[in-house]
C-alpha cells in the first residue's frame, strides 16, 4: 500500500514540476528580446511570446489572420511557405521578410523534433530583434557600471553604428564632448575602444522589456 502511494504521490509531483517548468518556461519567453513564434508546419500559430506578439499587432511585415500567419504580399508569402517546407523535412532556415514600412525582419525558421512530434514537428520562429540591445539591458549595463545619463545615452547612439560627429549632430553638441564622453565610457568598462565597448554590449544577455500586450487583429 505504501508502495502505490508513494508511487501516486511521486506522479503528482513529477505532473507539478512539468506543470510548473511550463509555467516557468513561458514566462522566460516572455522576458526575451527576441519575438518567439510556434507555428505548424501549415502556418497555423500555436504560441507566440510578448515580444512576438508586440510585432504581429504592428501587422507591418507579419500578422495573424484566423490564427494563420500572414505576410504584406504573395512575394514574402512565398518566402515563408518556402522555408516551412524545408522545416518539414527538418532542414533550418534564415530568411528576410521585407515590407515599405518596417524594413527587413530576419527571421530563423527551425523545425522541433521531438518523439511526440516525429511526423509533424512544429516550428520555432525566432524574429530578430530591431536594435543591438534592448533599452531595459542598456539601462542595466549603464547602472552596473555607473554610467551618467549623458554617457548612456551617447553609448545607445554607438551601439546603432554612428559615429562620434554623427552623434554629436544628433545631440547638438560639440564632437569633442562627445569624444570625453566616450572615453569616460571605455574608462568605466575598461574597454580598450569603440569596438570593445560595443561588443559588450551586443554580447548581453537578451532580455527586453515586458512588451505591451497588444491585441492580435
Amino acid at each position: 500500500m505504501d508502495g502505490v502511494l508513494d508511487g501516486a504521490l511521486g506522479a503528482a509531483f513529477a505532473g507539478g514540476r512539468a506543470d510548473l517548468a511550463a509555467t516557468g518556461l513561458s514566462l522566460i519567453m516572455d522576458e526575451l528580446a527576441y519575438g518567439v513564434l510556434l507555428a505548424s508546419l501549415k502556418g497555423q500559430l500555436l504560441h507566440a511570446n510578448q515580444a512576438a506578439r508586440h510585432e504581429l499587432a504592428r501587422r507591418q511585415v507579419i500578422s495573424v489572420n484566423e490564427g494563420h500567419l500572414h505576410t504584406v504580399d504573395a512575394t514574402q508569402a512565398r518566402v515563408l511557405q518556402q522555408a516551412l517546407a524545408k522545416a518539414e523535412t527538418g532542414r533550418r532556415s534564415l530568411i528576410a521578410l521585407r515590407s515599405p514600412t518596417r524594413g527587413r525582419l530576419s527571421i530563423a525558421v527551425v523545425p522541433l523534433r521531438s518523439e511526440r512530434h516525429h511526423g509533424n514537428p512544429p516550428v520555432a520562429l525566432v524574429l530578430s530583434r530591431a536594435t543591438v540591445v534592448d533599452a531595459v539591458m542598456l539601462c542595466f549595463f549603464a547602472r552596473t557600471h555607473g554610467l551618467t545619463p549623458s554617457e548612456e545615452q551617447v553609448l545607445s547612439i554607438l551601439c546603432q553604428g554612428y559615429s562620434a560627429p554623427e552623434i554629436a549632430v544628433q545631440l547638438n553638441v560639440a564632437v569633442s564632448t562627445v569624444r570625453s564622453h566616450v572615453r569616460s565610457l571605455c574608462a568605466k568598462t575598461h574597454s580598450n575602444g569603440v569596438r570593445a565597448l560595443v561588443g559588450q554590449v551586443a554580447v548581453l544577455p537578451p532580455i527586453g522589456a515586458a512588451h505591451l500586450q497588444d491585441p492580435l487583429h
